[in-house]
């Protein structure tokens, strides 16, 4: 029998769910309309597109990268966001078109950068933490 939360479960029960950046969506329930929720739900859709397209393991298509591209950036387009914020979200996500894990990087420095007054401590951590899965 496993615990999780220092619950007992049953042996017949199905693992948790590890849900990916639990900060930055618990920031965008939280927060008002508009400002820093719209830059937390952002970094929250292209620090999945960076994670799917980073993790070991995952083997989605150049087409299907392309296609993931293009739908979150017609998204950004539609997301209020200030001029830089979006700018880097942009650049983030079409790095995660290429298999070049430096531009990823530079992106994801260039986007905590712009965004570290505006994300609360946690979720800076989780794209800290999507940083270092990156360069390994």
């Amino acid at each position: 029998m496993s615990h999780v939360s220092g619950a007992a479960r049953a042996p017949y029960s199905l693992e948790p769910v590890a849900f990916q950046f639990p900060a930055l969506a618990a920031m965008c329930g939280r927060a008002a309309l508009g400002g820093a929720r719209e830059t937390a739900m952002a970094c929250f859709v292209v620090g999945r597109l960076v994670s799917d397209a980073c993790e070991k393991g995952t083997f989605l298509t150049p087409e299907q990268r392309k296609m993931r591209v293009a739908g979150v950036r017609h998204w950004l387009g539609a997301a209020t966001l200030p001029g830089p914020v979006r700018s880097a979200l942009v650049r983030l996500a079409e790095a995660t078109g290429t298999d070049q894990k430096t531009a990823i990087q530079a992106a994801l420095d260039s986007v905590m950068t712009v965004t570290a007054n505006q994300l609360e401590q946690a979720a800076r951590l989780e794209l800290q933490e999507l940083a270092q899965v990156i360069a390994e």
